[in-house]
């Protein structure tokens, strides 16, 4: 396939968390088209389970769109830094809890249409209390649901969070299994 030309990149808007550009770019066929792009230095998210199988969110305000959400712990990347180490403290900071053992599931772009923000997506088990002060913009308050209230939010479609739904869908076998265990043992 091919790609368009860049013709004209110019930023728009400088931020704390992203940048804002418009490219001007020529098309395959020769039009020539604007494009709206959020620069984002990514992000990172984790699925944290506790030894009785229950999975950790944080209900939590998200001022863009005026309401507060059920998602799970997540956190901006700063310039250069290492994902599996933001994570980690990222964990401690939003529910309070280390993990011992760590596993990426996948990474994601949300929205690749306009912004080229990526997600590294963690499984986190084996959770011990180490909390770490929250930054001051966030928020939040950190939930557990065992896996059949998870997936009964899921069936009335209660979770609307993207990088929430995709991690669950990721680990759902892993989830299906750990809960058939949990409630046989």
């Amino acid at each position: 396939m091919e790609t368009p030309t860049l013709l004209q990149r110019t930023y728009v808007f400088d931020g704390r968390v992203f940048r804002v550009r418009q490219d001007r770019i020529r098309m395959p066929d020769g039009r020539e088209v604007t494009m709206d792009i959020v620069e984002h230095r990514g992000a990172v998210a984790m699925l944290p389970v506790d030894e009785q199988g229950r999975i950790w969110f944080v209900r939590q305000y998200r001022h863009a769109i005026e309401k507060v959400i059920l998602e799970i712990p997540a956190g901006t990347l700063e310039e250069g830094e290492n994902p599996l180490l933001c994570a980690q403290r990222e964990l401690r900071e939003e529910i309070g809890f280390q993990a011992a053992s760590w596993a990426l599931l996948g990474k994601i772009y949300p929205a690749p249409g306009y912004t080229s923000e990526h997600i590294y997506i963690y499984l986190a088990q084996d959770l011990t209390p180490a909390p770490l002060a929250r930054d001051g913009d966030e928020l939040l308050e950190p939930v557990a649901y065992a896996w059949p209230q998870v997936r009964a939010m899921l069936e009335k479609g209660e979770i609307e969070d993207a990088k929430t739904l995709v991690a669950l869908l990721l680990a759902q076998g892993y989830l299906e299994a750990t809960w058939k265990d949990q409630s046989e043992g």
